[in-house]
């Protein structure tokens, strides 16, 4: 028990040991050794000027004070389009769509509503920090089944999926397109996933806050949209990774509504509303969103195969990302195996920072996986890149 100001005090069992993590120590070392920072997803890509003007106008026109606690009703109602035009999936914007304050805060919501204390939460290994974090918050457990590595990507293991289920377990978080991995859940995938939570009688609730960063042949493919799917899935996503807009903080959720209400239960007490100007500009920006998501998935796309060709020539090797911001490589090949040990040396070695995959992981998994961020701008990725290569010489 730590005493503060002469008051004895302990934290709550729910944060105690939430301290610094790997992602703050590497931001540190970034900026202690002027390395450049590969290790977060903070895109410096431009926004649509449009859109930056639209929220630029409803600051100075006013649009300044609490929206209604559900979100704006013209961006529930162009989410709820989005979703209709995009993937065939209707929601009714008055009671089946949610704005909440970025993807984060949905997700916590949906746990927070969804699962109580002793019940467990399947997730996919490595996952998003975020979700460990939030099953704790709620008295649960988050159980990982781990992706199987193999070749250049990573695939589902429905063995290891199956032997997860308990009597205890009460939801699924299903990540796709997948961080930190960059994997897209293949349709085989999906329809596995669907049939075994339809058999025990899971909810769903998912992450798809990269659906329009996909760099395949084949489109993002919403577990919702799949039969029977659509009534016990809560279905999350924001504006962040789709515009730049990261600090924006505008999310939204969909499903049925029973689900959304309970999500509306936990949101309204975590920050009941936010962002009234951002609101209302991305209600106007969604319905023009694929036209400029292509356009940045070509970016993107060039600087992926930028750092891929760049992580190759230092001796590493690169896996296959087919979505998001992320490469995964494996520094065996340059003398490693441990990607704790690699990453706190790179940035005084090399001047690049990343972040080991093993602070996503949730159970022992392979050491060896070091994260790499694309979202950056071509100079900055070519300087990076540059300073790999001469790792290798």
């Amino acid at each position: 028990m730590d005493t503060v100001s002469g008051t004895a005090w302990r934290p709550a069992a729910r944060v105690a040991g939430m301290g610094t993590s790997i992602f703050t120590e590497m931001t540190e070392l970034a900026r202690a050794t002027g390395a450049i920072n590969l290790g977060q997803g903070v895109p410096e890509l431009a926004s649509p000027p449009a859109l930056l003007r639209d929220v630029a106008d409803a600051v100075l026109a006013g649009a300044n004070q609490y929206p209604p606690a559900a979100g704006l009703l013209a961006l529930r109602e162009a989410v709820a389009a989005h979703q209709e035009r995009c993937y065939g999936l209707a929601y009714d914007p008055a009671a089946e769509v949610l704005v909440t304050t970025g993807a984060t805060e949905a997700l916590a919501a949906a746990v927070l509503a969804l699962c109580d204390p002793g019940d467990e939460i399947i997730a996919f290994d490595p996952c998003y920090d975020a979700y460990a974090a939030d099953a704790r918050l709620a008295g649960a457990t988050l159980v990982g089944v781990p992706l199987a590595v193999d070749g250049e990507g990573f695939l589902l293991d429905g063995d290891a999926l199956r032997a997860a289920v308990t009597p205890r377990t009460r939801a699924l978080i299903l990540n796709t397109p997948h961080n930190p991995t960059g994997k897209v859940f293949t349709p085989a995938e999906l329809a596995a996933v669907a049939a075994l939570c339809q058999e025990h009688d899971l909810t769903v609730i998912t992450d798809e806050v990269y659906e329009h960063l996909v760099y395949t042949d084949r489109p993002h493919l919403p577990i919702a949209a799949l039969p029977g799917m659509r009534e016990r899935t809560v279905t999350v996503s924001s504006a962040g990774k789709t515009f730049n807009t990261t600090g924006w903080k505008v999310g939204w959720v969909s499903g049925p509504a029973p689900l959304v209400a309970a999500v509306n239960a936990a949101k309204q007490f975590l920050t009941y509303a936010s962002g009234t100007p951002y609101q209302g500009a991305l209600a106007r920006a969604l319905g023009s969103v694929e036209e400029w998501a292509a356009g940045l998935r070509a970016e993107l796309r060039a600087n992926r195969d930028l750092l891929t060709e760049g992580l190759r020539a230092a001796g590493l090797r690169p896996f296959r990302a087919d979505a998001g911001y992320f490469v995964q490589a494996d520094v065996r090949p340059a003398g490693y195996r441990d990607g704790v040990a690699f990453c706190r040396e790179l940035p005084g070695r090399v001047g690049v920072v990343a972040i080991p995959t093993s602070a996503f992981q949730l159970a022992e998994g392979p050491r060896w996986l070091v994260r790499f961020s694309f979202c950056k701008r071509p100079a900055v990725l070519e300087d990076a890149v540059a300073r790999l290569r001469r790792s290798a010489d």
